[in-house]
């Protein structure tokens, strides 16, 4: 077994280890596994299209990036350290020169930059620290280049009230109501099913596709 500093155990979250800046580093494999393991059980192939939002040192991407056929596998990162961090020590350069996937440093939640319809979007724990203003944006991008069966995986920490800060929080966390997620995502045309799955830090999973009507 790797040593504890190799692997960030004593690290607090956010600081600059690779695998202690996105969360608690002791959880980082069963993380990765539980995100892998909720989109293959939705139905994620490896012939699909993944846009991992805030990819980071590619936690789940690591699990992702052998599993899909070379070009379906495209992160969005600000931090492009954490995506050179996720690859050396999570991946290598010879299996990202066979899988070839795409990163893009973007904050803006320009989920267009890739002029690339996808099957599967994940944003995991990504409104757990967004403003309002971010997530609108975020749920709108998604809205614009999912296809008739896409399927777009979000988690959250639910709360009775919406955080109304305008700055993105990190290492702490927002929350917000499951009426405020699912009326954003209705305004996009889209419908948004709270699922009953467990998480690893107790945050709410919701998963939202084409309204059935205009499919």
């Amino acid at each position: 077994m790797e040593n504890k500093f190799a692997l960030g155990i004593e690290e607090v979250i956010g600081s600059k280890h690779y695998r202690a800046f996105v969360g608690p580093p002791e959880k980082y494999d069963t993380i990765s596994a539980h995100q892998f393991n909720l989109l293959t059980s939705k139905g994620l192939r490896e012939h699909h299209y993944l846009l991992d939002i805030g990819c980071g040192s590619l936690r789940s991407g690591r699990l992702f990036i052998p599993y899909l056929l070379p070009k379906r596998y495209f992160g969005i990162e600000p931090e492009q350290w954490l995506i050179d961090e996720g690859i050396k020590n999570n991946l290598g350069q010879d299996l990202i020169k066979i899988k070839s996937p795409s990163f893009n440093n973007n904050s803006d939640f320009l989920l267009s930059i890739f002029n690339q319809n996808f099957d599967y979007i994940l944003a995991y724990s990504i409104f757990s620290h967004a403003t309002k203003n971010q997530i609108i944006k975020c749920i709108t991008e998604a809205s614009k280049i999912m296809k008739d069966d896409s399927k777009f995986f979000a988690s959250f920490f639910m709360g009775n009230k919406n955080h109304d800060g305008d700055k993105w929080v990190y290492p702490g966390k927002t929350e917000y109501t499951i009426d405020f997620i699912k009326n954003i995502a209705e305004n996009q045309g889209l419908e948004c099913e709270m699922l009953e799955i467990e998480h690893p830090t107790e945050q709410t999973w919701i998963e939202m596709s084409k309204r059935k009507e205009e499919k």
